[in-house]
C-alpha cells in the first residue's frame, strides 16, 4: 500500500520522516528548512513546557521576553561566540524598502542581547542573582533538516541567570542540568539519558562548561537532549557588566544559559515509537485517554455516546478524547489512535453498558482488559503510571543493551562503519583536542560527553595510545 507505514526496524530514517506527518504533528513549512506544528504536535509541547516552567520557577527564574532581531554588533563582541555560530546566521539587512546601517542577525540564541540589557539592570551585589527564562524561536541556517530534529527556525526555552560568582554560575547550571532537565526526561519524556560535561571541542562557544544529557535514539545514534552552560566571565568581560560587591569594590558578574528545544520531541519519537506508529509517555502526551463508542450495526447510538460522554466527565482530570465519528469503523479508529500513540484506548458499546464495564486497551502492549466502571478510575491511574515504568525500563534496556567498551582502535572502526548508529562507545580519550578531531573526521564519531559518573581508571587513548585517567562516551549522533 502506498500509504502503509515503513518499517521502523528495516528504515528508521524513512519512518521517523512519516510517523511525523502521519501521526499529524508537524509539516514542512513554505520557506526553506522551516516547520509547522501541527495542534497535536503543539499540545505536545505545551504540556513539555508546562512541566519544566513549573521546574524552572523552583529554581527562581522568571519569564521574560527579548526582541527577534540582534545588531550584528552585538553578536561580534564575543569572539568565541561569533566564530561559532556565523555560519549559521540569518541576516536582515534591509527594510521598509531601504538598506539598513547595520544588519540584523535574526536571534540564534539570546546571550548578546540579554548581556547588552542587564547590564545597565546590575548595580550591585543587591541586583544578583537576576535569573531569567525566555520562550521564543530560534533561527539558525541548516543545509540538511529534519522535522523537530534540525529546522531554520525551532521553538525552544533560553535561561539566562546571573551570578556573584563563578561558582554559584555553575551550582546553578548544575541545579537546572538535574533538577530540571533531567527530572523532565526520566519523570516525564521516559527517556533515560547520560548526563556529564562537553570536551572543549564540543562545549557552546563562549562557556567555560557545558553540562549535557545525552539520549540514545531507536537507531542507535546519540541525541542532545538539553544543554546547560557556565559562562563563567566571558561575556560579563565581553559587555563590561559589572557590580559593587559588598565590599563596595567592582567585580565581574559571572553568567548562566541553558537550554532545551523541540528536539526533545523528536526524542521522544525516536525513543518511544514502532512498527504501528508513536508510543506517547502519558505524563505528556496530548491525548492521555481515547475513548471509542462502539455503536454496532443497528439500534440508537445516543445511548453508547451519552455513556461514552459520562466516561469522559469521570476521567476529567485525564486529557480525554471522544472518537465519535460515523464514517469509520472501530478498527479504523483503533489503528488511528495506535499511530498516534495514545496511551490508553477505552472501548464501550451496548453489552458494555448492561455489565456496567468498558474495555481498556494499553498502547505499549496490547493489553486489554474489561474493568468494571466502579474500579475505572484507580484502573486508569495505575495503568497509566504503569505504561511510563514500562517506556523507561525498554528504553533503558535498549540503552544498555547497545552500550559498549571499547579497548581497541580497530573495534571502534569496526562498530562505527556503515551509515547507521554505532551506541554508546565507552573508551579511553588522552584529552588531546587533535586527537578528538581525527576520530570525528575518521568515523563520524563524536564525544558525547565525559559522564558524571566517570570511573577513574588508567587507559590508552582509543587512538593515539597516550595515558587517558577515564573513558568517555563516544557516538554518531544526530
Amino acid at each position: 500500500m502506498a500509504d502503509q507505514l515503513a518499517l521502523r526496524s528495516e528504515n528508521f530514517a524513512e519512518w521517523y520522516n512519516q510517523i511525523v506527518q502521519k501521526a499529524d504533528l508537524a509539516d514542512y513549512g513554505a520557506a526553506k528548512g522551516t516547520m509547522i506544528i501541527k495542534p497535536y504536535g503543539y499540545a505536545l509541547w505545551e504540556n513539555i513546557q508546562a512541566y519544566l516552567d513549573k521546574r524552572f520557577k523552583l529554581h527562581g527564574a522568571k519569564n521574560a521576553f527579548f526582541p527577534t532581531f540582534i545588531p550584528l554588533s552585538y553578536i561580534q563582541r564575543e569572539k568565541e561566540h561569533v566564530e561559532g555560530f556565523t555560519p549559521n546566521l540569518w541576516l536582515v539587512t534591509a527594510g521598509g524598502g531601504e538598506t539598513l546601517e547595520e544588519p540584523y542577525a535574526v536571534r540564534p540564541t539570546s546571550e548578546t542581547t540579554i548581556n547588552m540589557t542587564v547590564r545597565n539592570w546590575i548595580q550591585s551585589y543587591r541586583d544578583l542573582p537576576l535569573l531569567l527564562n525566555l520562550w521564543n524561536s530560534c533561527f539558525r541556517y541548516e543545509l540538511r533538516t529534519r522535522l523537530f530534529l534540525r529546522t531554520s527556525e525551532f521553538l525552544w526555552q533560553e535561561g539566562h541567570t546571573f551570578h556573584a560568582t563563578w561558582e554559584e554560575a555553575n551550582q546553578y547550571a548544575l541545579d537546572i542540568h538535574n533538577d530540571a532537565y533531567l527530572d523532565f526526561y526520566a519523570h516525564a519524556a521516559a527517556m533515560p539519558c547520560i548526563g556529564g560535561r562537553k570536551s572543549e571541542r564540543e562545549k557552546f562557544p563562549g562557556a567555560d562548561v557545558t553540562y549535557t544529557l545525552e539520549a540514545l535514539m531507536g537507531d542507535g545514534r546519540a541525541l542532545q537532549s538539553c544543554t546547560s552552560h557556565n559562562l563563567g566571565h566571558n561575556f560579563a568581560k565581553s559587555f563590561d557588566i559589572r557590580y559593587l560587591d559588598r565590599n563596595n569594590e567592582l567585580q565581574y558578574v559571572a553568567t548562566a544559559s541553558w537550554g532545551l528545544s523541540t528536539r526533545a520531541i523528536g526524542g521522544i519519537l525516536m525513543t518511544h515509537g514502532d512498527d504501528k506508529g508513536l508510543l506517547m509517555p502519558p505524563r505528556i502526551a496530548p491525548t492521555q485517554i481515547v475513548i471509542v463508542p462502539i455503536f454496532g450495526k443497528s439500534g440508537d447510538p445516543a445511548p453508547v455516546l451519552d455513556a461514552a460522554k459520562q466516561l469522559a466527565r469521570e476521567l476529567s482530570e485525564y486529557r480525554v478524547e471522544i472518537d465519535a465519528r460515523d464514517d469509520k469503523t472501530p478498527g479504523f479508529k483503533f489503528n488511528d489512535w495506535e499511530m498516534r500513540g495514545v496511551p490508553l484506548r477505552i472501548e464501550i458499546g451496548p453489552k458494555d453498558i448492561e455489565k456496567a464495564q468498558v474495555v481498556t486497551a494499553r498502547r505499549d502492549t496490547g493489553e486489554k482488559k474489561f474493568v468494571p466502571n466502579a474500579e475505572l478510575a484507580a484502573h486508569v491511574k495505575q495503568t497509566l503510571d504503569s505504561i511510563h515504568d514500562t517506556l523507561y525500563a525498554r528504553a533503558k534496556k535498549f540503552q544498555d543493551d547497545h552500550t559498549f567498551v571499547v579497548d581497541t582502535y580497530a573495534e571502534f572502526q569496526e562498530r562505527t562503519a556503515g551509515e547507521g548508529g554505532a551506541g554508546f562507545l565507552l573508551a579511553h580519550w588522552c584529552g588531546d583536542d587533535a586527537c578528538e578531531h581525527a576520530i570525528q573526521k575518521e568515523t563520524r564519531a563524536t564525544i558525547r560527553c565525559i559522564p558524571f559518573d566517570q570511573i577513574k581508571e588508567k587507559g590508552k587513548c582509543i587512538r593515539c595510545g597516550n595515558e587517558s585517567d577515564g573513558r568517555v562516551v563516544f557516538a554518531k549522533a544526530y
